[in-house]
């Protein structure tokens, strides 16, 4: 089964962007595994207006609980970017994800830094070892899609990689 790999930012409206066109076409691709890789466009000590990794931690918490990450994975966007929230300050993303995760339980695991190695590890990948100029970029059975900065990516690009990948998958058979 394929894997595509995405690495995003929820503070960035390019990587929202490039989350919905992947969303409306995954239904087209249900043979494709997704592995969800949350990262930084600014990573700590860089200057930001906000950073988002407690809501990428947020994510592996809501992931080890068995909650729908495509709605964790809204509303953790319609808080940073709609809402203009503090996704800083975990008690906004624990009202946030109030009906999905248990508030107290994100609080606990979000102040403890529990998965903080997880997404110091994402930054690595995404910033060193696969050297992306920007998020969201994406890749698939060693096909890269990356960002272009301040573009992103569009929907055609994106369908081109996974239909790339899906007849590749064909000729492995």
């Amino acid at each position: 089964m394929p894997k595509l790999e995405v690495f995003f930012d929820y503070i960035c409206p390019y990587c929202l962007k490039g989350h919905n066109h992947l969303m409306e076409l995954l239904p087209k691709f249900p043979e494709l595994e997704v592995e969800w890789y949350p990262c930084e466009s600014h990573p700590r000590p860089e200057q930001s207006r906000m950073h988002s990794d407690l809501c990428a931690q947020g994510m592996y918490f809501a992931s080890e609980q068995g909650a729908d990450l495509a709605e964790y994975h809204h509303r953790m966007y319609n808080a940073a970017l709609t809402e203009r929230a503090d996704v800083e300050d975990v008690d906004v993303l624990a009202e946030a994800s109030d009906g999905l995760l248990n508030p107290d339980a994100l609080r606990e695991a979000l102040s403890g830094n529990r998965y903080a190695d997880k997404v110091l590890e994402n930054n690595r990948l995404a910033w060193g070892a696969y050297g992306f100029p920007a998020v969201p970029s994406f890749r698939l059975d060693g096909i890269t899609l990356e960002s272009i900065p301040d573009v992103g990516v569009s929907k055609k690009q994106l369908e081109a990689l996974l239909e790339q990948a899906a007849q590749h998958t064909k000729f492995k058979e």
